[in-house]
């Protein structure tokens, strides 16, 4: 535990990243971003009225503060993140004008500094299922609930993308996918070798993808039971919305393995073939996807069963 510039008690989290450096090491930065916090805080009528929790990853910052005043005196949340995923502050208000019944509706926003002020949005679901009150049957309802927001963005796809969303359409994919061979250093000459020749069947699933004619959509991109909320049964909401690419086609979330505690055991009879997921959002009523098929036929080295999936 330390103290923060202004002497409130602090408790600061760095995970497996202690040596990391965060824009909140930098006092000049850090005190700017607590007084945005406070005076957006004060706007809704809520005081700071307990020690931080502060948990500092290189990928973000994000800051817990016990607040009074407000719903139950619930927390609020500030979080930012770098540039590249700047946008994440601006999709969030979208999304709470767009889906509302899916997001958190932020209390504040900064879209140019990447800078969010969120309520509290109750128990992850993860929370849920370590305290033994999920099924499938509720990770099945939370992909049906995302598929429902996945289709009514759809007229949004455009809008996204003046947001900053970065778009992965399937057409793209291949551009993206020599864009990220000829900047990546840490390959050997073998493992370039060997990605350049998946690049033909690369783009051979990226036609058959386009050809599904699944309009564009917003794709979380890392979707797990730790990145929603459950605060009532059967009511879901999704945040985290950093590594969001648009996406266009059967959407990757079809291919989201269960979280660990709600997967058979291996000796469990198999279910159907199908997705599951895909099956929640009615998106595979007339059986396996071409693009399903397609993986199926011709796995990635080193995969196998369950490796279609996102995150």
């Amino acid at each position: 535990m330390r103290r923060g510039d202004d002497d409130r008690a602090e408790t600061v989290d760095r995970d497996h990243f202690p040596d990391a450096r965060t824009p909140w090491d930098d006092p000049d930065r850090r005190a700017e971003a607590l007084d945005w916090a406070t005076g957006r805080r004060a706007a809704h009528g809520l005081r700071e009225s307990g020690r931080r929790q502060v948990r500092l990853r290189p990928w973000s910052v994000l800051v817990r503060f016990s607040v009074a005043g407000g719903r139950g005196d619930r927390p609020v949340w500030f979080k930012a993140v770098p540039p590249a995923a700047a946008f994440e502050a601006g999709l969030a208000s979208g999304l709470a004008d767009w889906v509302p019944d899916h997001v958190l509706a932020p209390l504040a926003v900064d879209a140019e500094r990447g800078w969010c002020l969120m309520r509290d949005g109750g128990p992850l679901f993860r929370q849920v299922l370590d305290e033994g009150a999920g099924t499938l049957a509720d990770w099945e309802d939370a992909l049906r609930s995302y598929a429902v927001m996945q289709r009514a963005l759809v007229p949004y796809a455009e809008k996204l993308t003046g947001l900053g969303v970065p778009s992965a359409r399937p057409l793209e994919l291949p551009g993206l996918f020599d864009t990220l061979l000829a900047e990546n250093e840490a390959l050997t000459s073998q493992e370039r070798a060997a990605l350049e020749a998946l690049r033909p069947r690369l783009v051979e699933w990226c036609a058959e993808l386009a050809a599904v004619g699944v309009a564009a959509s917003l794709d979380h991109a890392d979707l797990h039971d730790g990145q929603l909320f459950r605060p009532a049964p059967g009511r879901f909401t999704f945040f985290d919305w950093g590594g969001s690419p648009r996406w266009a086609g059967p959407p990757p979330g079809a291919g989201c393995s269960p979280p660990p505690a709600l997967r058979p055991h291996p000796a469990a009879p198999r279910p159907p073939t199908g997705c599951a997921s895909c099956t929640a959002s009615r998106r595979c009523d007339r059986g396996t996807p071409p693009v399903h098929r397609a993986a199926a036929r011709s796995p990635p080295p080193g995969g196998g069963p369950g490796y279609i999936r996102s995150g």
